[in-house]
C-alpha cells in the first residue's frame, strides 16, 4: 500500500511521460478484455463479480474468492480479426495476496508476402498480444490495492515493436451498503522498441474513476465510469469530410458533450443468484462513430447475459459500433478447485 501510494503522489511525474492527446502507440491496450466489461459500455472498475477477468483490467477487483479460477473469452470480429484470452487467479494464504496472470492476444489474420515484381513467395501473420501479471491484496476493512505489470509485443511482418506497461488501482467495498468505488492508472509505460522507420511513440495512459451502487430493495445495480481523466478534450471532427458532405463539424471551446464523452453509465439486473443481464452506454464511442444526425442505430450501447454457477460461470456480451452492426463476445469462467 505504501509503495501505491507514494506512487499516486508522485503522480504527475507520470503525466508528463504520457499522452495528453495527440498520437499513441498500442492503442489495442485500451480494449475491453472480460465478455463482462465489454457488456457495461467497455469500461468499468468498480463491479464485484465471480468472473476473475476482471483483474485483467482492475487488479485490486480481484477477492480471495477467485482463488484457482481461469476464465477464457472469444471474440471475433469482421475482417477475420480474432481476439482472444486466459487470465487465472490464485490466492497465497502465507502471503495473505492474490496473485494472477493472463494473455490477451489480437489475431489480423494473414496477407500475401511478394517481391517487387508481385510474385508471392509467403505469407507474414499480423498480431499484437499483451501478457501480464498481477496482485491484489487487503488493506484495512473496507480496502483492497493492487497492480499489474504487462509486456507488450505487435508484430506486423518486419515492423515489429514491444513494450512495458504498469496498471495501478484501489478498490472501496462497503458490504453493508451495497457501494463500490475504484481508482485506476492504467497503461504507465514506454515502448522499448519503435516499428522499423519510427520514432519512439507514448502508451495511451488513462485515469479512470468508478462507483457502482446496488439498489436495497430491488436486485438492480448501476454503475458510473468515468475515463481519461488526464485529458479533457477526447472528441475529434473530420472538419474536411464534414463540410465535404454536408455534416456540421464539433466547435472548440467547451461543450456538454466533450463531458459526457468521458462517461460509461452501465446497469446490472439480477434474476435470482443464476442470472445476470448486463447493459451499458459508451457516450464517446457514440459520438466518433457516429455519421451525421441520422441513420446510427445503437452505436456506443452495449449489453450481455450471465449464466453463474457454482463451478461456471458463461457470458455473453454484444456490442455496437456501426449502424445496424453489432460484435459478439462469448467468455467463460470455472473453478479448479471443485466443490
Amino acid at each position: 500500500m505504501r509503495f501505491l501510494l507514494l506512487t499516486l503522489l508522485l503522480f504527475p511525474v507520470f503525466l508528463k511521460a504520457q499522452s495528453l492527446g495527440g498520437r499513441t502507440v498500442y492503442n489495442f491496450l485500451e480494449q475491453a478484455n472480460p465478455a463482462q466489461v465489454t457488456a457495461l459500455g467497455g469500461m468499468n472498475i468498480s463491479t464485484l463479480t465471480s468472473d476473475p477477468a476482471i483483474g485483467f483490467n482492475m487488479p485490486s477487483l480481484l477477492r480471495e474468492e477467485s482463488d484457482q479460477h481461469i476464465a477464457a473469452s472469444f471474440q471475433s470480429i469482421y475482417g477475420g480479426i480474432k481476439n482472444y484470452q486466459i487470465f487465472g487467479a490464485w490466492h497465497s494464504k502465507k502471503l495473505a495476496t492474490v496473485f494472477s496472470g493472463g494473455v490477451h492476444y489480437f489475431s489480423y489474420g494473414t496477407i500475401d508476402q511478394t517481391d517487387a515484381g508481385g510474385n508471392q513467395f509467403g505469407e507474414l501473420r499480423l498480431f499484437d498480444y499483451i501478457a501480464q501479471a498481477g496482485f491484489s491484496r487487503t488493506y484495512l476493512q473496507h480496502w483492497r490495492y493492487g497492480g499489474n505489470i504487462k509486456f507488450i509485443h505487435s508484430s506486423y511482418g518486419i515492423y515489429r515493436s514491444s513494450g512495458m506497461a504498469v496498471d495501478l488501482s484501489v478498490s472501496y467495498t462497503d458490504t453493508a451498503r451495497k457501494f463500490q468505488a475504484g481508482l485506476l492508472l492504467r497503461n504507465m509505460g514506454a515502448q522499448l522498441t519503435a516499428y522499423e522507420g519510427t520514432e519512439k511513440d507514448i502508451l495511451p495512459f488513462d485515469i479512470q474513476l468508478g462507483i457502482s451502487k446496488r439498489l436495497e430493495n430491488a436486485p438492480v445495480q448501476f454503475s458510473f465510469t468515468a475515463h481519461h481523466l488526464n485529458q479533457f478534450d477526447l472528441l475529434y471532427a473530420d472538419t474536411s469530410f464534414n463540410n465535404n458532405n454536408g455534416f456540421s463539424s464539433a466547435g472548440g471551446g467547451f461543450r456538454i458533450d466533450k463531458v459526457f464523452a468521458h462517461m460509461v453509465v452501465a446497469t446490472q439486473i439480477y434474476i435470482g443468484d443464476k442470472i445476470e443481464l448486463s447493459a451499458g452506454y459508451n457516450h464517446l464511442r457514440r459520438k466518433q462513430l457516429n455519421i451525421g444526425k441520422t441513420g446510427n442505430g445503437l452505436n456506443g450501447f452495449s449489453m450481455g447475459i450471465g449464466l453463474t454457477f457454482k463451478l461456471i460461470d458463461i457470458r455473453y456480451s454484444r456490442s455496437y459500433y456501426q449502424n445496424n452492426q453489432s460484435f459478439h463476445q462469448l467468455g467463460i469462467a470455472f473453478s479448479l478447485r471443485g466443490k
